[in-house]
């Protein structure tokens, strides 16, 4: 399996068409989905083909055909001449075949209509190309989208089917082949086989040349959260960590890390000095001191920095050499936007592109699909998820592993991409998926960089 794997936008699938025999095509994506009804399906006898007017409606018709010669009962509704819910009472299957990738906005009243009833109908879906109602560029939903449980991709991936609030709606996904060349797209789905960029230690490694990293956080009432950031960088194999915290907190970080250097927070340019990377935030507060301290180490750091949590509080945009890497949730990056978190949810390439403009660094937007932009590279969306990672601390467990990869020389979108997915794969090391801690992951850590 490839490292990226391409996510095509309305415009890029146009393209990428252009010049092809448009009947062939339909007839290749018609048979893929036909082949994968009855390959996922096996027991589906009576199938329901709601077909719209365009070519995603001809691409369900021809599969309606085919599935009927294979022996199935197959009924094909014009959603443009019969209204819902006819057809589908009886069904173990429903084709979705509404909109393609040229559909954007919010659905017509009549096209809402067949949404919300193949939705209501409680019967597995399969998507032809996309979910209707998604858009195919960007995820979002304005109106209704069908849920589905299998969508059929012709050619690659639709942006719209890994990206929130569009993932939720596209159930598992497979890409068929169509005959297609794939073409440069500026949107890219990162596999695990991502993690394997990370180079472990050689030979000659000692503990500072395998990975040095700092974490400066951790206020009284906080230290939770950079102990889980230093425990999570040696986890993912960076060879020395340091943390400087309060001195009020000494004494529970002295407790609490046992591998890790400790010193309070007044030392922090002394150990910023073995440092490869510096990670600032987790648990380190909002008082003016701390923001004023955040703009300083910015200024005057040489080496790659990562920024979370209280480190991105009121934060300005800054000019520096290195890489920086911030990796904000909805509801902090709605705060640096000026916007509500609701809206991010619902924008989020939109959210990720103007953080990215703004700020002119790596930004990688936590979520179910996580996201990461940089200036003049593509986005990059992570393939993999782990529900059970909506717990407490796995936001600085991940600040930690991307600080461990950035030592590793990696280019810092990339680093920040495979720390997103190493951390899920980590998850899916736990025992058990109910009841998850963030400690579980960082357990998972050796065993998902192995």
């Amino acid at each position: 399996m490839a490292q990226f794997e391409p996510l095509y936008t309305a415009d890029e699938m146009r393209a990428a068409e252009a010049g092809h025999d448009v009947e062939a095509l339909m007839q290749r994506a018609g048979l893929a989905v036909a082949e994968q009804a009855l390959r996922r399906f096996p027991d589906a006898r009576t199938i329901a083909a709601v077909c719209g007017g365009g070519a995603n409606g001809g691409d369900g018709r021809i599969a309606a055909r085919i599935l009927g010669e294979a022996g199935r009962d197959v009924r094909v509704i014009d959603a443009k001449a019969e209204g819902p819910p006819g057809g589908l009472d009886g069904a173990d299957l429903i084709l979705d075949a509404l909109f393609g990738t040229g559909f954007s906005g919010r659905p017509r009243r009549d096209a809402k209509a067949w949404i919300e009833a193949i939705n209501a109908a409680e019967t597995p879906v399969l998507a032809v190309d996309l979910p209707s109602g998604v858009d195919a560029s960007t995820g979002e939903v304005a109106g209704a989208a069908v849920s589905a449980r299998l969508t059929v991709a012709f050619h690659g991936a639709k942006v719209g089917a890994f990206v929130a609030p569009g993932r939720f709606h596209a159930g598992e996904v497979i890409v068929a082949d169509i005959g297609l060349e794939h073409r440069e797209t500026g949107h890219s789905l990162a596999t695990p086989e991502i993690v394997r960029l990370v180079r472990a230690r050689g030979e000659r490694d000692n503990k500072y040349t395998a990975g040095s990293v700092l974490v400066v956080g951790g206020s009284p009432g906080l230290t939770g959260a950079v102990c889980l950031a230093a425990e999570a960088a040696f986890r993912a194999d960076a060879g020395y960590v340091a943390v400087a915290v309060p001195p009020a907190s000494m004494p529970v970080v002295e407790q609490r890390l046992l591998e890790a250097v400790k010193r309070p927070l007044e030392a922090v340019d002394e150990l910023a000095q073995r440092a490869d990377v510096v990670a600032i935030g987790p648990g380190l507060g909002r008082d003016p001191d701390v923001r004023a301290l955040v703009s300083r180490l910015l200024r005057e750091l040489d080496v790659p920095v990562v920024l979370d949590a209280d480190a991105l509080f009121e934060l300005e945009p800054f000019e520096r050499e290195a890489p920086t890497v911030m990796t904000p949730h909805e509801g902090e990056l709605a705060r640096l936007l000026g916007e509500e978190s609701t809206w991010v949810a619902a924008h989020r390439l939109e959210a990720l592109r103007r953080a990215v403009e703004r700020f002119r660094c790596v930004v990688l937007l936590k979520g179910a699909d996580t996201l990461v932009g940089a200036p003049g590279e593509p986005v990059l969306v992570r393939q993999v998820n782990a529900p059970a990672l909506a717990t407490a601390g796995t936001g600085d467990v991940l600040t930690g592993i991307v600080a461990a990869f950035l030592t590793r020389g990696l280019q810092a979108s990339h680093a920040a991409i495979a720390a997103a997915t190493a951390q899920v794969l980590a998850a899916q090391k736990a025992a058990s998926q109910r009841g998850l801690v963030a400690s579980d992951v960082i357990a998972g850590l050796p065993q998902a960089l192995a």
